[in-house]
């Protein structure tokens, strides 16, 4: 008898011990990665690996932190993309290897950025825009088909309408080696835009309002393509939808766009179950985290709110200058549109992108560091600072200067 109480009591101690343990692990886990949800099916570009001096495995949410332990999601793309570190210190060679990849999130003012990049970059052999036509050449100097610039305005949707990073660091290899009829390997520097989650929102709003569907994207994640991915509108498009229909619809892919475009879709099963709910919580944590991952890990953002700013980053970053300066849009229509919202569709607008709010926030604590960083080793900051501001005023001293050498 008394054998069978110390085996009952040994065999209560035993699960005991296993429901504790369950407990400190689950807290351990809390807000991580140490399990990622059955439909995530992790890409095998991506592991996850877990520090044992650590008791929390929580990637952090402040930009320097995060950028130094960005090796918490070590990446396995197969191609050599450079950061902002290595940007500045070795510059960006448009004679050898190296390759400008513009990621282009719709209604951020990527329109206008990209113009910017094949027509006012001061280069010794500048973009060939011939008129009439919507793309430049832009090939690097003495060769008659090696692109320096990926993007909409230079090789076209050579990876898909707006394709996100996921599409772009799969396809963009391939799709130059196709385009220049050689297999080589390059240097990536990623680049992209962002801007106000509202504004932009209400932005691509109006946008769909008019007409515009952007349907004929790939959506390319983990070695397939999204074709049956649920509209949000019967027939061709949304021609006319109110924003109450538009805000609505729990597919639409508005929602936390810019999120969703720099994050690793495979990390969180590409787009199998999109419109679910099931563990749609530690989706959403996935993607904000692997969207700020892979923005710190670029070798250059801007702000839309920030011109001047996020133009002096990326002349200092890649050692080139702009001919003509970023202009800071006046924000009068967004403002008026913003005005024109009720107290609950405004704070609607606001809960539909709270991942990519945060995501703002954090790109421009990042972006403040790197200016900061750029000025204290700039010997002439003032000089380019002003360049950038007042760039007409230099053009006046420098005829000034010119006048009186002559």
């Amino acid at each position: 008898m008394k054998r069978w109480v110390k085996m009952i009591r040994f065999i209560g101690g035993l699960c005991l011990v296993t429901l504790l343990g369950i407990a400190y692990v689950s807290y351990l886990c809390h807000n991580s990665l140490c399990l990622a949800p059955e439909h995530s099916s992790l890409s095998p570009r991506y592991s996850v690996s877990s520090s044992s001096s650590s008791s929390k495995s929580e990637i952090p949410s402040s930009p320097a932190s995060l950028v130094k332990q960005i090796g918490r999601f070590p990446s396995k793309v197969n191609i050599e993309s450079v950061a902002f570190e290595e940007a500045y210190d070795m510059g960006f060679d448009i004679t050898s290897r190296d390759v400008i990849v513009f990621l282009h999130i719709q209604k951020t003012g990527g329109t206008t950025f990209g113009r910017h990049l094949v027509r006012d970059l001061n280069l010794e052999n500048p973009c060939n825009c011939p008129k009439k036509r919507k793309r430049c050449d832009c090939f690097r100097p003495n060769t008659v088909n090696e692109q320096w610039l990926f993007s909409r305005y230079s090789t076209g949707w050579k990876c898909g309408l707006h394709a996100d990073w996921t599409e772009l660091t799969d396809c963009v290899e391939g799709a130059l080696d196709e385009y220049e009829g050689t297999s080589r390997k390059r240097r990536y520097f990623f680049i992209t835009v962002l801007r106000d989650p509202i504004h932009r929102y209400l932005s691509e709003f109006r946008h769909v309002q008019r007409g515009a569907t952007w349907k004929s994207a790939r959506h390319w994640c983990g070695g397939q393509e999204f074709t049956s991915l649920p509209h949000c509108y019967k027939g061709s498009n949304w021609t006319g939808v109110e924003l109450d229909e538009f805000m609505n619809c729990s597919y639409n892919l508005a929602h936390n766009r810019q999120t969703r475009m720099l994050a690793d879709l495979t990390l969180a099963g590409c787009y199998t179950g999109y419109n679910t709910t099931a563990d749609q919580l530690e989706r959403d944590r996935i993607l904000l985290q692997s969207a700020k991952q892979n923005l710190a890990s670029m070798a250059y953002f801007g702000l839309t709110e920030e011109q001047a700013t996020s133009q002096y980053i990326f002349e200092r970053t890649f050692h080139l200058d702009f001919a003509n300066p970023f202009d800071q849009a006046n924000a009068t229509l967004s403002a008026q549109a913003i005005a024109e919202l009720t107290p609950a569709q405004i704070e609607r607008v606001r809960q539909l992108n709270s991942l990519d709010n945060e995501l703002l926030e954090f790109a421009r604590q990042l972006l403040h560091e790197r200016f900061k960083k750029l000025k204290r080793r700039d010997p002439h900051f003032r000089r380019n600072w002003l360049r950038v501001i007042h760039p007409h005023k230099i053009r006046q001293r420098r005829g000034i200067s010119l006048n009186f050498l002559s």
